[in-house]
């Protein structure tokens, strides 16, 4: 018997008559580059008030806001960054890309975030930055995070690609005290196609980050007088000016999110073998830019297996992120001297959630609770026959 074919789902991304007044606006100003127009100063200006920050630098995409946030913390050659084992591998690469070593640890089985003991015994002399990733939205655990940070003197970057406008114990995440970093990749809560920011706690920090995302060059350099080494990473008066559009309906559509994913993970809860992503009572707004949920015991082969069926009856379903040291790329340049066998025994969270983890668009949780007990079932019937 074939298994019944899922609702229909808003599509990503939305866009409406805003994000069409805002390119043409951007287009006839005459200034297409962040230098001479106004649209990328205004999203970050109206990107930092909305997270609670002193500033906001636009970036050309998230990755490049984790290798310039790092770049600007001192990291580099001979050094080391601590970053979650289980997250996109942009995380790691950032780092190496510099010449650091990028460092695994575990992360929570109920969170997915990472692990805030694990951080703390692998600290080293050389350790200039710890990366939490706020997986899915759900913020890692701060609290713990600053007091190692407080402790070793190790600066926190945060990797906020999946929480925009998440909020930890009333705090949104400009409001926590370190740098934080942005993605606006097609897919992400916010888009423009591509694109990045980060938030900055501090002018010092921001002065240096716009340096370096400009070529090292002044704002008001007239005779190529680069300060410092860097690189081109501003971004264009037309991805900031649709960034602007998607920011005025953030907030709504987190509310729907936060409501829809009440409903939908007490369901998952309730099928037999199926696990819902967890929370933490402190993070009091998730952003939910997936909706992750783990078949224990299942295994990579038969997970990749019923995703590819959920994709079937028209679910937008996704394999969990590989552990990041399972991957040919990691391995290439600024690896820690282990074996991937002796990262992964300190590793088993990690290992099990990127066998057994299956996650959802976004966009499902824009549609109805009718959509959601819909979804529900499908997963339960897919599930019994994996």
């Amino acid at each position: 018997m074939n298994a019944r074919q899922a609702p229909e789902f808003p599509r990503w991304p939305q866009y409406d008559e805003t994000e069409r007044d805002g390119l043409i606006r951007a287009l006839e100003q005459g200034q297409w580059w962040r230098m001479g127009g106004d649209e990328v100063d205004s999203f970050e200006r109206e990107f930092a008030e909305h997270h609670g920050a002193p500033h906001a630098l636009a970036v050309t995409n998230g990755t490049h806001a984790l290798e310039l946030a790092l770049q600007c913390l001192g990291v580099g050659p001979g050094t080391e960054v601590i970053v979650p084992a289980f997250t996109f591998i942009s995380s790691s690469q950032a780092a190496q890309r510099l010449g650091a070593v990028a460092v695994p640890v575990d992360v929570h089985p109920d969170t997915y975030c990472i692990d805030a003991a694990a951080v703390a015994a692998a600290v080293t002399p050389r350790t200039r930055a710890i990366m939490p990733v706020h997986m899915a939205g759900l913020i890692a655990d701060m609290d713990a995070l600053a007091k190692i940070s407080a402790d070793t003197g190790v600066p926190l970057l945060q990797d906020a690609a999946h929480a925009h406008g998440a909020r930890w114990q009333g705090k949104r995440v400009g409001e926590l005290g370190s740098v934080a970093a942005f993605s606006f990749q097609n897919g992400k809560l916010m888009t423009a196609g591509e694109g990045g920011a980060l938030l900055f706690p501090d002018t010092e920090l921001y002065e240096a980050a716009f340096l370096r995302h400009s070529c090292g060059r002044p704002r008001d350099d007239r005779r190529y007088l680069h300060r410092t080494a860097g690189s081109n990473l501003r971004m264009n008066e037309f991805s900031a000016a649709v960034l602007r559009a998607q920011l005025s309906r953030l907030d709504q559509q987190i509310a729907l999110r936060e409501e829809r994913w009440t409903l939908l993970s007490r369901l998952l809860a309730a099928i037999d073998g199926v696990v819902p992503q967890g929370g933490d009572v402190r993070v009091d707004r998730k952003s939910h830019y997936m909706a992750m949920f783990r078949v224990p015991g299942l295994g990579e082969e038969r997970r990749n297996a019923l995703v590819d069926r959920l994709v079937e009856v028209g679910l937008p379903a996704f394999a969990a992120f590989r552990a990041i040291y399972r991957t040919d790329a990691f391995w290439e340049i600024g690896a820690p001297d282990e074996t991937p066998d002796a990262i992964a025994a300190r590793c088993p969270h990690t290992e099990a959630i990127s066998q057994d983890c299956v996650w959802l668009h976004h966009r499902v949780l824009l549609a109805g609770e009718a959509e959601m007990h819909a979804t529900a079932e499908i997963i339960a019937d897919l599930v019994a026959r994996a």
